[in-house]
């Protein structure tokens, strides 16, 4: 079991940040090797990754996951249901300084590569941070 967190700066208003991070079409944007996200139902979302596994061939890859917004604390939660007990929550907090940012991402999952899910956990969080602020550029 392993339980991550990881922060970064970005260089926007966090009403800015949040916006854009609760519309789920953006979520192949700024995440690694996701294709598409589609709402539905409530928090449910469909999400469709390419992946490569050393195992198997290269494929994309289809599954049901929940996002859950909330707006008064600016947080969001998320998860997918399966064998890793995946699941996480991001946080955006004013950082206290003019038109900036500080974006905290908390994972839960049973996958025990530390490595492997710190090294995607700064990739989303470094992709997050070049979306939002090209966006606003």
């Amino acid at each position: 079991m392993g339980d991550y967190s990881e922060s970064i700066t970005v260089n926007v208003p966090s009403d800015r940040l949040f916006a854009y991070l609760s519309d789920v079409r953006h979520l192949p944007r700024y995440m690694p090797r996701l294709t598409s996200a589609r709402p539905h139902g409530g928090d449910q979302v469909t999400v469709t990754a390419h992946i490569d596994p050393p195992d198997a061939p290269e494929q994309d890859v289809t599954s049901e996951a929940w996002l859950r917004v909330a707006e008064d604390g600016k947080s969001l939660e998320w998860g997918a249901p399966g064998p890793h007990d995946y699941r996480g929550r991001l946080h955006v907090d004013d950082a206290g300084e003019a038109g900036a940012c500080r974006l905290t991402v908390e994972l839960h999952t049973e996958h025990t590569e530390g490595e492997q899910v710190d090294h995607g956990l700064q990739e989303a969080l470094s992709g997050i941070k070049q979306s939002v602020e090209n966006a606003e550029a």
